[in-house]
């Protein structure tokens, strides 16, 4: 509201009922000009005051306390996805206009594990409805043990949301079609706790690359199968899968624990794959110019607790980084005689159960707790602070967050775009988040007035029991998860 001068208060005078007293009628001179009595002169002192006064007549800092405390006390009322419980008989329902593209789609058991097999469909494909390939291992209850196969699926019919963006021109007409599971199914006798994918480029063009899959079972064994045939089936109808073809290649017995930690070297494109147990011991296996596999007896040691994820360096073929139950990453060199690590970093006084390497910035690894916190660590920091800082021993992360109040079971950063990440985590979300968001102190922690929301936060997916992610290298901002089903989605965020 504008406000009058104090000359122009007093010729207008204030208001009453509606209405305005007579202009007194003074000399022009001003010499001559007399005193009257402001009847409100005892409300008014002066012209500060008057100022000072705010819309419902208090001062702006007396009612904007009282706004903010407002707030303060509406907050425990907003609904957090994964963080505020639903009441009995409630569920939730995606607002498909923050979608692209979402489907779920269910397996005969829940997977805990699989992996995207890359196509020669196209990059940075954007045509409705999408196709995939995937492959993943089973989670039968422990009676039906039998019942566990490693599954080599092709997702299609995968269309676009509704009222979503403008069909490209060489968009099919079936955009809206309904999504189709096919699946080839390879008998397991133990559940997979993770499963990758590895190709090894065809000396003959005309020829598909070898697709090879690793599975770390619960049984301690790992197994790599050669899943070519079976990815070829689905477009060569009539095809049949022999009971050879369902063997492994190769049986890695030097584990005497179950583990969980495997990845396969995108620097070596015969095949090199490391795997790791809960005994803290990491093996490398290489496949040899014949096509068999050699693993070294000798294994790498430095964890005191079980390795729980393991990624190879995206830019130095000879270089790996571990992530333990012992609230450690380690970095390894496998030239290393010694089989110990180069570099130790304590993290966490908690599991760190995933890391991921950023393909687009190598000296970027984010990290995931049991706690719930994930992190972004630049490793050419990394050197121990002798106190001060953070705690001791400690490097300082670039990022880090505590938004997610259950274990980080997945974190994986975007394949093109080094400033986003997806995270999933025990409490039935998948998020994603924008690195390139810099706030100060006072702003990082809370957003629209939620407390505990990061800017940073872009988008929250609910997805029961969420294990895994990974984003599609082909279709730019597609996501598929796994937890007590899959779910393939990209949002209109990324």
């Amino acid at each position: 509201m504008s406000k009058r001068s104090a000359d122009e208060e007093k010729l207008a005078g204030p208001l009453k009922a509606g209405g305005r007293p007579d202009a007194m009628d003074v000399d022009d001179k001003p010499n001559d000009m007399g005193e009257f009595e402001d009847e409100y002169e005892d409300e008014y002192e002066s012209e500060d005051e008057i100022i000072e006064a705010g819309v419902d007549g208090r001062p702006d800092a007396e009612r904007e306390a009282e706004e903010a405390a407002m707030d303060v006390d509406s907050g425990p009322g907003t609904f957090i996805v994964g963080r505020t419980k639903l009441d009995p008989g409630q569920t939730l329902s995606p607002d498909p206009t923050t979608y692209r593209m979402l489907h779920n789609l269910s397996t005969p058991w829940p997977c805990l594990s699989f992996d995207i097999v890359p196509d020669s469909l196209g990059n940075n494909r954007s045509v409705y409805p999408a196709t995939m390939y995937t492959v993943s291992g089973t989670q039968a209850d422990y009676s039906k043990s039998n019942d566990n196969a490693l599954l080599v699926m092709k997702f299609s019919g995968l269309s676009k949301m509704d009222g979503g963006e403008e069909s490209s021109d060489d968009e099919d007409d079936d955009e809206d079609a309904d999504p189709i599971l096919e699946s080839k199914s390879i008998p397991l006798t133990s559940t997979t706790n993770r499963i990758r994918v590895h190709q090894t480029p065809s000396q003959d063009p005309t020829r598909p690359p070898t697709t090879l899959t690793a599975t770390m079972t619960e049984s301690t064994n790992v197994l790599i199968h050669d899943i070519t045939p079976h990815l070829a089936s689905f477009d060569t109808p009539g095809t049949l899968i022999t009971p050879q073809q369902n063997k492994p290649v190769c049986t890695i017995r030097a584990h005497k624990a179950e583990g969980y930690a495997v990845d396969w070297s995108s620097l070596y494109p015969a095949g090199k794959l490391l795997t790791g147990d809960n005994d803290g011991l990491i093996y490398v296996t290489t496949r040899t110019d014949g096509g068999g596999f050699v693993t070294d007896t000798r294994p790498f040691q430095g964890h005191t607790s079980s390795v729980e994820d393991i990624q190879w360096s995206p830019s130095e073929a000879s270089v790996f980084a571990s992530a333990s139950s012992d609230g450690t990453v380690r970095i390894w060199d496998v030239r290393s005689k010694s089989r110990t690590p180069a570099l130790s970093m304590q993290i966490s006084s908690t599991d760190v159960n995933v890391i991921s390497w950023s393909k687009q910035t190598t000296h970027l690894l984010a990290s995931g707790a049991d706690d719930g916190e994930w992190a972004v660590w630049d490793l050419r920091q990394w050197k121990p602070k002798p106190g001060g800082g953070s705690a001791p021993g400690k490097p300082d992360a670039i990022a880090s967050f505590n938004y997610h109040k259950e274990q980080i079971t997945s974190v994986e950063w975007h394949p093109t775009d080094d400033s986003i990440v997806a995270v999933a985590a025990g409490d039935n979300t998948v998020t994603l988040w924008d690195l390139a968001v810099e706030l100060d102190d006072e702003e990082s922690k809370d957003t629209a007035g939620v407390q505990d929301v990061p800017p940073q936060l872009l988008f929250v997916h609910y997805q029961k029991l969420a294990k895994e992610l990974h984003w599609h290298p082909q279709i730019p901002g597609a996501l598929v998860a796994t937890g007590e089903e899959f779910s393939v989605f990209r949002t209109i965020s990324v």
